[in-house]
């Protein structure tokens, strides 16, 4: 079956590099799925779970936004933070949620603190669905 070269880059370096049959990612104008030979692209992405299809297992990557830049040879993801799934400390990221939701029913909506609260909780809600990924 044919591949894409992927790449995930942080500021920090590269957390993954290789070849995948299809990446998913939530782009911030929807899913994506990417095969190889996709044509060119580039498109911001939400803070979500990447899906990446390898020949002989799947990984998942929470990514923390960014972008995602394709071309039919090769895709790059640029993100300010990703984790591998099996990267994520799961009490962590449940104790992150916890404390998100407690200041989002404390701050007035639309302010800039429930701004960056609302942005905590989607962070810590991305790092359990990758870290739940596969179990389902």
């Amino acid at each position: 079956m044919s591949t894409v070269h992927t790449e995930i880059v942080t500021p920090n370096g590269k957390i993954f590099e290789g070849e995948a049959q299809m990446i998913n990612v939530r782009a911030t104008t929807g899913e994506l799925g990417i095969l190889p030979r996709h044509m060119p692209l580039v498109a911001p992405l939400e803070i979500d779970r990447v899906r990446l299809d390898l020949d002989d297992r799947t990984q998942y990557v929470a990514v923390h936004g960014g972008f995602i830049q394709i071309h039919p040879e090769h895709v790059t993801i640029l993100s300010e933070s990703a984790e591998l799934k099996e990267d994520i400390d799961v009490p962590r990221a449940e104790k992150a949620k916890a404390e998100a939701e407690g200041k989002l029913g404390k701050l007035e909506s639309g302010t800039l603190d429930y701004e960056t609260a609302k942005n905590e909780l989607k962070r810590a809600e991305a790092r359990l669905k990758t870290a739940k990924s596969g179990i389902e």
